[in-house]
């Protein structure tokens, strides 16, 4: 493929990012109700930049961070490289919507989502690009009604491609959501997927436009089925306990941070998937049939939803 025809594809990608920024910070405005979003555009030292999107202090979101990236660089960061040792020297554009949605209600879940298209180039050699992202859930307190809801859509989003797509990036999702020294998940998983260049620039677009679509609509129910649900101080001591989990995988495994602080990316945008309010209890018991000891034993099991 010829520079000038991938140039072409990145314009369409980053439209079509740009436009699912705009739907996703219109959904949660929407659910919440008060709070709006701040805008803060950013440049990247080696090229390209950024435009960040945070609402804090709402009446159903205490945070959430809609961010698009459009960054070039001289040389791809370890994170993108441990797998793809050829390209340590190459440049590269990595473009990218993140998405992460802390509720102040505990029984409305934290969603993460991420779509990307990141394209390297050496020199004689054709530019080469591939596709990744996906969409998780992290439930406080379990509904089975939304953990199916939230595996239909994320079907939903698969099937068009193949059968086989669905079932292979879900087990991706649960085995990447995991945290090792915890022998347990962050949440109810979803779909994950990297590397995704054999599809073709067509197909995998298409699909990463499907991914996007579907977490609206995965996210967007569920929101508005819990944020009425009355809570206490059990139910945030709780959920700010469980956010302890999911700051923890964020430092030490997830590779989107990891890619952004390798790249010298913005520290302010990669770090705004960090929960407002955590807590670390040290070994805490929860009783046997409550519903905080529900979550781990019948929600946090990897299991099949749909």
């Amino acid at each position: 493929m010829t520079m000038r025809k991938m140039d072409s594809n990145i314009n369409l990608v980053k439209d079509y990012l740009l436009d699912l920024q705009n739907r996703i910070c219109q959904m949660v405005e929407q659910e919440d109700g008060a709070a709006r979003f701040i805008e803060d555009a950013w440049v990247h030292k080696e090229g390209g930049g950024g435009l960040t999107r945070v609402l804090v202090g709402g009446d159903v979101i205490e945070k959430a961070g809609v961010n698009f990236s459009h960054v070039q660089g001289v040389q791809l960061p370890p994170a993108a490289t441990a797998k793809r040792p050829e390209l340590a020297d190459a440049t590269f554009q990595a473009l990218g919507v993140s998405v992460v949605v802390h509720p102040r209600n505990p029984y409305v879940p934290t969603s993460h989502m991420n779509v990307r298209f990141i394209v390297v180039e050496k020199s004689g050699q054709s530019p080469y690009g591939w596709f990744g992202g996906g969409f998780d859930l992290t439930p406080y307190y379990g509904f089975t009604e939304d953990c199916q809801h939230w595996h239909r859509m994320a079907k939903a989003a698969c099937d068009p491609y193949g059968e086989e797509v669905y079932p292979t990036f879900k087990k991706w999702c649960d085995d990447y959501f995991f945290l090792k020294h915890r022998q347990e998940p962050r949440g109810i998983g979803g779909i994950f997927f990297d590397d995704l260049h054999d599809w073709g620039f067509e197909r995998g677009f298409s699909f990463l436009q499907s991914v996007g679509d579907h977490y609206i609509s995965a996210y967007q129910p569920i929101i508005a089925r819990r944020k009425h649900h009355s809570y206490g101080q059990r139910e945030r001591n709780f959920q700010t306990y469980r956010r302890g989990r999911y700051v923890e995988f964020n430092l030490l495994y997830d590779r989107g941070t990891l890619f952004g602080l390798q790249s010298g990316g913005r520290t302010e945008s990669i770090l705004m998937s960090l929960p407002p309010l955590v807590a670390w209890q040290y070994n805490p018991e929860f009783a046997a049939g409550s519903p905080e000891a529900e979550l781990g034993e019948v929600f946090l099991k990897g299991r099949e939803w749909v």
